[in-house]
């Protein structure tokens, strides 16, 4: 008895990268060479749980709805220093983050252009100025109620991230035009 193998599905947003978004750069940038166009190569998401000095479980619940949000399990990040000021000692736990790479990567960035952002509110568009400088794109979000994984009946505290976009590109204008036809909502500045 022969087993039928699922054919492998792809993400949504790596089809119309390879589909849509590469012809137009290659045209908008003059390039024929599909390698020196701009890439997504990973998305880092950090979260730092300053509150866990306090409390442990904290930590342990932040790690909990990280892995939920990203699809893999985080890594706890340790304080480097010690920090007489916010009480801080050399080993502390005081994050967690994950890089997401490949389809997981992409899976994450169509979540997150359609899902999470316009759950935000009064939500005018992401800044397009926060660049730096080598084709890498940062944002914040103030809570992580943003995304469906998260039941908002079983979170006892809210918690920020950062979320970092790292192109293969060292200008910042080409890494714009990536993420923007990714459909990335950029804030229009011009008013």
């Amino acid at each position: 008895m022969a087993t039928a193998t699922a054919a492998p599905v792809t993400a949504r947003l790596l089809e119309k990268y390879n589909k849509e978004i590469v012809p137009v750069l290659s045209k908008k940038f003059g390039r024929e060479n599909r390698l020196s166009l701009p890439k997504l190569s990973k998305i880092v998401l950090n979260m730092g749980v300053g509150k866990a000095l306090q409390d442990k479980e904290k930590m342990k619940i932040a790690a909990e709805q990280l892995a939920l949000i990203a699809g893999q399990r985080p890594q706890i990040t340790k304080a480097r220093m010690a920090v007489s000021g916010f009480r801080l000692r050399e080993g502390y736990e005081i994050g967690c983050r994950v890089t997401l790479r490949g389809k997981r990567m992409f899976e994450f960035l169509d979540r997150l252009i359609n899902l999470a952002l316009p759950r935000i509110r009064d939500f005018r568009g992401i800044n397009p100025k926060s660049f730096d400088g080598n084709g890498n794109y940062s944002m914040g979000l103030t809570e992580q109620l943003v995304f469906p994984e998260i039941d908002p009946d079983k979170v006892t505290f809210t918690q920020g991230m950062d979320i970092t976009f790292v192109t293969t590109t060292k200008n910042d204008d080409e890494a714009r035009e990536l993420l923007r036809q990714f459909g990335m909502p950029f804030r229009d500045e011009s008013k």
